[in-house]
């Protein structure tokens, strides 16, 4: 990932979300639909990690930074998925 590949990546998954807003609002086809949700998930999620590596890395090192950031937020979303059952028992 050089210097320059970081931008164009978020650019891409930019125009990837915005294509993915597009299929989700079409009335006409439900697997579109379901893609167009699964394409902005996905590239939200990407775009977290990206867009989170800081500038002055190059290389191995950026792409070790996306795979560290991706590991942490996919641990965040499972903490907090096993985690609401015992919240929603605490509310009762």
């Amino acid at each position: 990932m050089e210097g320059g590949l970081l931008p164009r990546i978020e650019l891409i998954l930019i125009l990837l979300m915005m294509a993915g807003f597009v299929l989700i609002t079409q009335q006409w086809s439900f697997p579109l639909y379901q893609l167009g949700l699964l394409t902005v998930i996905c590239a939200t999620i990407l775009n977290i990690a990206v867009g989170n590596v800081p500038r002055a890395a190059r290389g191995w090192r950026a792409l070790r930074a996306v795979v560290i950031i991706l590991a942490v937020t996919g641990a965040v979303f499972v903490l907090g998925i096993v985690a609401v059952p015992y919240l929603a028992e605490l509310g009762q």
